[in-house]
C-alpha cells in the first residue's frame, strides 16, 4: 500500500522519506492520546483509586515513545535510503525501543505497587499485616527496577557487535575483577546485604514506631543502603541500614500498635486513694483515647515527703497513649486540687519554743515525752 502511495506521489526520496518518518511519529502520538482519551473517559466518574488512572500516570511517558518508535520502525523498510543511514535509523529505533520498553517495564512495578498500597491500607487502627507487606514491596521495587534498568542498559550495549565482541574478552577476567570489586564495596555490600535481611526478617517495617539514639519517631522510608526516621517534631533522621542488624533498639509496634502509657503524681502521703480511683474509673469510662484494655491506679514508691501514684492505661497506638497520658496526668491533678488540695506535697517541720524549726521525718517521728 505504502509502495502504491509512493508510485502515485510521485515525490522526490528527501521528501518521501520526510513524509514518512513525520507520518509514522504523528501516527504513533495519535494511537496513544486516542487510548488514553478513552481510558480517562471510562474513570472520569471515580474519585477514589483506579488500577486504569494508575497506568496512565507511570505508563503515559513511556508510551509517549514506544508507540511512535514502533510505528517508525515498521514503516523503515519503506524509505528509499541507502545502506549506511538506513542502519543508522534502524539501529537508532531500536536502540530507542529498548530504552522505551524498559522504563514501560519500570512504570508496571509501579502500577503494581499503587495496587498492593490500595489494597494494604495503612490508615487501620491495626495495620501490622499491611506494614509487613509494605516494607517488603519497598525492597522489591526497588530491586526489580534497579535489574530492570541495568538489563536494558546490557540490550542496548549488546545491540553493538563491537561490544559483544569486547564483553566476550572481559568475562576471562571477571572472576579477578569480582574480588577486587568485592574488596572495594565492601561497606556497601554489606549495607545492601542488610537491606535483604530486613526486608525479609522484619525488625523494622514502614511506619513501626522506633526509640533510636534517644530519639521518639516512625519508619517513613526503608532503602537497600539507609533508614528515614521521622521524628515527633519534623526532624528526619537517617540512619545506615546495617544499624538495625548490629546495634539494640526500641521497636513498640513489633508485634501490634497497642500499647501501655503511665502517667505518674507525687503525692502527700494523706493522698485519698479509693476517691482517685473512683476519679480515675470515671475519666476513662467516656474517655475516647482509652481502649478498655488496660486501667490501674498504684502506689509505686514511697519517699520521704511525697508517695509516688502510677496511673496505668492502655491505647491502640502510641500516639494515642501519650495524649491520654497527658489528659490523665491533667485532670487527676486538677481533682485533687479542687477536691483535696492537702495531699498535694508538702515539707512538714515542727516548730518549738526557743528553738529553729526541724523537719519531721513521716517514718520517724520524735520521741513522745
Amino acid at each position: 500500500m505504502l509502495e502504491v502511495l509512493r508510485d502515485h506521489l510521485n515525490l522526490p526520496p528527501f521528501l518521501w522519506n520526510i513524509l514518512l518518518g513525520a507520518s509514522a511519529l504523528i501516527t504513533g502520538l495519535i494511537i496513544k492520546y486516542l487510548l488514553a482519551f478513552i481510558l480517562r473517559y471510562t474513570t472520569k466518574n471515580n474519585t477514589s483509586y483506579s488500577l486504569i488512572r494508575s497506568i496512565l500516570k507511570h505508563l503515559g511517558l513511556a508510551v509517549n515513545y514506544l508507540l511512535p518508535l514502533l510505528v517508525f520502525d515498521l514503516v523503515l523498510p519503506f524509505m528509499e535510503l541507502s545502506k549506511k543511514p538506513l542502519n543508522i535509523l534502524s539501529k537508532t529505533a531500536e536502540i530507542g525501543l529498548i530504552l522505551s520498553f524498559g522504563f514501560a517495564l519500570a512504570g508496571l512495578v509501579k502500577v503494581f505497587e499503587d495496587y498492593v498500597y490500595h489494597t494494604y491500607d495503612l490508615n487501620k487502627e491495626d495495620n501490622l499485616r499491611e506494614r509487613k507487606m509494605r516494607t517488603q514491596l519497598q525492597f522489591v521495587r526497588k530491586l526489580a527496577i534497579s535489574t530492570i534498568l541495568v538489563l536494558t542498559l546490557c540490550a542496548v550495549l549488546l545491540s553493538f557487535d563491537s561490544l559483544r565482541k569486547i564483553g566476550a574478552g572481559l568475562l576471562t577476567g571477571v572472576g579477578v575483577s569480582g574480588i577486587i570489586i568485592g574488596f572495594a564495596a565492601q561497606r556497601s555490600l554489606s549495607n545492601f546485604l542488610a537491606g535483604m535481611q530486613i526486608a525479609f526478617t522484619q525488625p523494622i517495617r514502614i511506619d513501626d514506631v522506633l526509640v533510636v539514639e534517644g530519639e521518639w519517631g516512625r519508619v517513613e522510608e526503608i532503602t537497600l543502603t539507609y533508614v528515614v526516621l521521622g521524628i515527633w517534631d519534623q526532624r528526619k533522621l537517617i540512619l545506615p541500614i546495617n544499624y538495625f542488624i548490629e546495634k539494640p533498639f526500641q521497636n513498640w509496634t513489633r508485634t501490634g500498635s497497642a500499647i501501655l502509657g503511665t502517667a505518674f503524681l507525687y503525692l502527700d502521703h494523706t493522698a485519698p486513694f479509693d476517691a482517685m480511683r473512683e476519679e480515675f474509673d470515671r475519666i476513662l469510662k467516656t474517655h475516647p483515647l482509652w481502649d478498655r484494655r488496660v486501667k490501674a491506679v498504684q502506689v509505686t514508691d514511697i519517699k520521704e515527703r511525697v508517695v509516688e501514684v502510677r496511673f496505668l492505661v492502655s491505647a491502640n497506638s502510641s500516639g494515642k497513649a501519650f495524649d491520654l497520658r497527658c489528659d490523665i496526668r491533667e485532670k487527676m491533678l486538677v481533682f485533687l486540687r479542687d477536691n483535696h488540695p492537702y495531699c498535694l506535697p508538702k515539707t512538714r517541720a515542727l516548730l518549738e519554743e526557743g528553738s529553729h524549726p526541724k523537719e519531721i521525718n513521716p517514718f520517724n517521728p520524735p520521741a513522745q515525752a
